[in-house]
């Protein structure tokens, strides 16, 4: 599928990590993803029933990223994509999910991330 909806650069904080500090003080997370779907529907009747609606999507992400914690961004970034994976009309996902600020880890100076994707 050519067609994609995008959103970028999300902000949330969440209690993500292994650090027992990332657990009890959080951190900022960054989310972008791209979902793949047949648009034309959409297009044609500009009907917002046959899009896959941004908010919902909004939503989805947040509810993950501020929800409980996990060990692993690749853990994160997994449910983030299984939850879009189960809106309506949604074939393909593209999840990247970074650390910003990973200041708890010495050297890492612009912070980390990771990127999935799934159909």
């Amino acid at each position: 599928m050519t067609d994609r909806l995008h959103l970028k650069a999300l902000n949330f904080y969440g209690y993500h990590g292994v650090l027992p500090r990332e657990r009890e003080e959080g951190q900022p997370f960054e989310v972008d993803v791209e979902l793949g779907y047949d648009q034309r529907p959409a297009a044609a009747s500009d009907d917002l029933d046959k899009a896959v609606d941004a908010y919902e999507v909004y939503q989805c992400i947040k509810t993950i990223v501020e929800g409980p914690p996990c060990n692993l961004l690749e853990a994160v970034a997994q449910r983030v994509a299984d939850s879009l994976l189960d809106l309506p009309r949604v074939e393909t996902v593209v999840v990247r999910l970074r650390k910003p600020h990973a200041g708890f880890h010495e050297g890492i100076e612009e912070g980390y991330g990771v990127e999935i994707t799934r159909r």
